[in-house]
């Protein structure tokens, strides 16, 4: 499917694979070491490490030769899921805590924690759906064409 959204869920779109880039974005690299955090079953563990390495997402890296054993660390494409985590963690607290947060994001230097958004790097605004649409790119096929087609002038 020529889709973004469903080609970037056929990658992660598995919930143990948001997991595994959660952790690994919090710098577990070690088969053992996502194992414990998640809880995970180790056949699970190793389909859902597998894929992401397909999808580039991570790369695989022998640390051991006796016994095998490899570490699993981002990419530049895996790093770039990060503002993905980060919304995901915003909206999750949003909606989905009424407890109150059990994880906020924390800028390094001051403590202070931001309200992460979707902006135009180019002009700093905000994306909103009120000025904002997804649109049909220069290699939509007709399908996509007709789910979006831009708005009449």
């Amino acid at each position: 499917m020529p889709c973004p959204v469903a080609r970037s869920l056929e990658r992660v779109g598995e919930w143990w694979s948001i997991l595994i880039l959660r952790d690994a974005s919090l710098g577990l690299t070690r088969f053992d070491q996502f194992q414990r955090s998640l809880d995970i079953s180790p056949n699970m563990l190793t389909r859902r490490l597998n894929a992401l390495v397909d999808a580039d997402l991570l790369e695989r890296r022998r640390y051991s030769i006796r016994p095998p054993r490899d570490e699993y660390i981002l990419t530049e494409k895996g790093r770039d899921f990060w503002p993905v985590l980060c919304s995901l963690l915003a909206w999750g607290n949003k909606h989905f805590a009424p407890e109150g947060p059990s994880v906020v994001i924390i800028n390094r230097k001051t403590g202070q924690q931001p309200d992460p958004v979707v902006i135009d790097r180019h002009t700093g605004q905000l994306l909103t759906p009120s000025d904002f649409q997804a649109a049909a790119g220069p290699a939509a096929d007709k399908a996509t064409q007709g789910r979006h087609s831009y708005p009449s002038q």
